[in-house]
């Protein structure tokens, strides 16, 4: 059987103590009948083992579309990559062959995905799925690879795995059906784990349960975690550090502890000030006015400056700065991020 990570490993420019990802000034659009809707503006992040990343920010923010071009599958057209890197162990994916790159995918960055019923594939049972990842790239045999299917279903957790292995996706219930889609994701034992929304739709308990899983399983295989979110309460309990976009852009970086204390940008500080809170009974709930821009149609200055309550002339006319150092292993790019902090 090939050792497929021992064969990237060769591959030129590997470097073991590069930073597990990288991603660099990463560019995404859709070209689309309506207009050019830029949905990824200059993102830039990175991820050591055993880190967990969170992303987070509104829809249509660009997370999503980040993770989907970490991966590779962009439906393009009407979606490309105009500009940026994504570097895995010091090589940059994107400017791998499709074949190199589809390996990479497979075996080095994994990714579950929000819906776990559309990703899941209704007519195949969900031994035959597992299955065929180590039959296609492990070359493993029909039994050897429902064996370790059964294994996976076991490891993540779903009871009687050697019976349900036959089961399709719809005899399975929504957390069951992640817990399939975290197995699948894990099969080929990833460095990378991109969770694109893992709990949507769940209730909390189950909830608890898919991000307790994530983390039992992440120190158990040295992982590295993106986890891609709205749900801030979901964040603080999992995340080492934060990235929190607008507009396709990372607007604040920081440890989670720093973001929930003093967040420096605007937009975090109004995310966290729209949770709603045991001490605010009785209280009006703050929300943040306004919606996301649309994307074919970014303002001038800062895109969160029609929302932003610390706006001034320079927020409307000049482009965002670059981001401004807050502390160490910190950023936010916003002018006034001193007087955010403060307040």
């Amino acid at each position: 059987m090939t050792d497929i990570k021992a064969e990237f490993e060769a591959v030129p420019g590997v470097d073991p103590n590069a930073p597990l990802l990288e991603v660099t000034d990463l560019h995404v659009e859709f070209r689309t009948q309506y207009g050019v809707a830029k949905a990824v503006n200059g993102a830039n992040f990175r991820l050591a083992p055993r880190e967990t990343l969170a992303i987070l920010g509104e829809s249509g923010c660009g997370k999503s579309v980040t993770a989907q071009a970490i991966m590779g599958i962009l439906d393009s057209p009407p979606g490309f990559i105009t500009r940026g890197e994504v570097r895995y162990r010091g090589v940059d994916v994107l400017k791998l062959p499709e074949n190199e790159r589809r390996r990479v995918r497979a075996n080095q960055i994994a990714m579950i995905f929000q819906d776990a019923l559309s990703a899941l594939n209704p007519v195949f049972t969900v031994g035959f799925q597992l299955g065929e990842l180590f039959r296609m790239h492990r070359g493993m045999s029909r039994a050897d690879a429902k064996k370790r299917s059964i294994e996976l279903l076991d490891q993540v957790k779903i009871p009687a795995a050697a019976s349900r292995v036959n089961d399709f996706p719809h005899q399975f219930s929504g957390g069951m059906r992640q817990r399939v889609m975290i197995a699948m994701a894990l099969a080929l034992d990833p460095e990378v784990l991109i969770a694109d929304e893992p709990t949507t739709a769940l209730d909390v308990t189950v909830q608890a349960q898919i991000m307790g899983l994530l983390a039992e399983l992440q120190q158990q295989r040295n992982m590295g975690l993106i986890l891609i979110t709205h749900d801030m309460g979901v964040v603080a309990d999992v995340a080492d550090r934060i990235s929190v976009m607008y507009a396709g852009k990372v607007v604040e970086e920081a440890p989670v502890y720093d973001i929930y204390s003093r967040p420096a940008h605007p937009y975090a500080k109004a995310l966290l000030e729209s949770i709603p809170r045991l001490d605010m009974k009785g209280q009006q709930l703050s929300v943040i006015k306004g919606l996301p821009p649309a994307l074919t149609n970014i303002p001038p200055g800062c895109p969160f400056n029609p929302r932003c309550g610390y706006a001034r002339d320079v927020c409307r006319q000049d482009p965002p700065p670059p981001p401004y150092t807050v502390a160490a292993d910190r950023t936010a790019r916003c002018h006034f991020w001193e007087e955010v902090v403060s307040s």
